[in-house]
């Protein structure tokens, strides 16, 4: 089966870093998984959820998307973020209508879809979210579940076929987590790809179909979860030993 998201060699560094975010790295993610992404503050993971849908661009290698390299100019690009979807650490960064309602119709409006489609994905998705009474509520003053809610809420309108989450959880109170988690069963349901990045090895333990940990921007593990868990000297390797002790 054709990988949704192949990373080939893809190399990215920040301007003014000497220290690539991502190292030759190479991954290849399958459809319709529910894929958690796991590593330290700095390994790489946001850095390479923002190469899923072009907001980076390889300094080296090449991102495919179901099976093909990805084109940067504006139509490829509008294209794959309709595809691509991605839920930010901090809502903040993703809301900045005036009102909920405007905030979930920004992508579906400038995907140039008719209002009649609009409407009927904006309630698709904020019935979806739990968030239909907050519709008429200005963004700024909603709690911080609600914002992430309704970040989650602005993405799903544009029916992406690739979900990325990026560690909103360790921010949730366990209510909206559990909700959020639901959701994300949901969709699983409907056969969307799911990519969740997080540092609570325990929330995807029984959750995910394949976990990949990050060092360093690169790719450290690939396999199950019980696989990780075993392997003590790449638990303390990557730091997430004391994480898990913790937990437990």
């Amino acid at each position: 089966m054709t990988p949704i998201l192949e990373f080939e060699r893809v190399t990215f560094c920040y301007p003014g870093q000497k220290r690539p975010a991502l190292r030759e790295l190479s991954l290849a993610l399958p459809a319709a998984g529910k894929v958690a992404i796991i590593g330290r503050n700095g390994s790489g993971k946001s850095t390479l959820f923002l190469h899923c849908n072009g907001l980076y661009r390889p300094a080296s290698g090449t991102v495919h998307f179901a099976g093909q390299p990805l084109a940067y100019d504006r139509g490829a690009l509008l294209s794959l973020r309709q595809r691509v979807g991605i839920v930010f650490q901090n809502p903040d960064d993703q809301l900045f209508s005036a009102s909920v309602a405007q905030d979930i119709s920004f992508g579906p409006l400038n995907l140039g879809w008719n209002e009649a489609d609009v409407r009927q994905h904006i309630q698709a998705a904020a019935d979806l979210c739990e968030v239909t009474d907050l519709l008429d509520r200005p963004t700024h003053a909603l709690s911080g579940g609600e914002k992430a809610r309704v970040a989650l809420a602005g993405v799903l309108a544009m029916e992406p076929e690739v979900l990325i989450i990026d560690e909103i959880m360790g921010n949730l109170d366990p209510w909206v987590r559990q909700r959020v988690m639901a959701i994300l069963e949901q969709l699983h349901a409907q056969g969307k790809t799911l990519l969740l990045a997080t540092h609570d090895l325990a929330l995807v333990q029984g959750w995910a179909s394949l976990l990949v940990v990050l060092a360093d921007g690169q790719v450290a593990f690939v396999g199950p979860t019980e696989r990780l868990l075993q392997d003590r000297a790449l638990m303390e390797q990557t730091g997430l030993a004391a994480i898990w002790q913790q937990a437990h």
